[in-house]
């Protein structure tokens, strides 16, 4: 599977301490392994975010993704919870 980062995402990516970016390239990492791991809670969203998905970074921050074709994702975005869906 290939990865890919929206404009949107990386410009929040690089505001993030770099204890936060860690995390994400870990779980990125984790995801690619497996993406129905647990630790991932990795499920669709619904409403104005239909056709994209969330991944657990930590426990109150979220990376989303959409597929670009069957063998590409791209995330979109990374934010806490609140803010994401607040």
């Amino acid at each position: 599977m290939k990865v890919v980062t929206h404009q949107k995402f990386d410009k929040r990516f690089v505001k993030l301490d770099a204890t936060l970016r860690v995390r994400f390239k870990e779980r990125r990492n984790l995801f690619l392994e497996n993406p129905s791991h647990p630790l991932l809670n990795n499920h669709a969203l619904t409403g104005d975010r239909l056709g994209q998905w969330s991944i657990n970074i930590t426990g109150n921050w979220r990376a989303l993704y959409e597929f670009q074709d069957a063998e590409t994702i791209i995330f979109v975005d990374i934010d806490t919870h609140p803010h994401l869906y607040g």
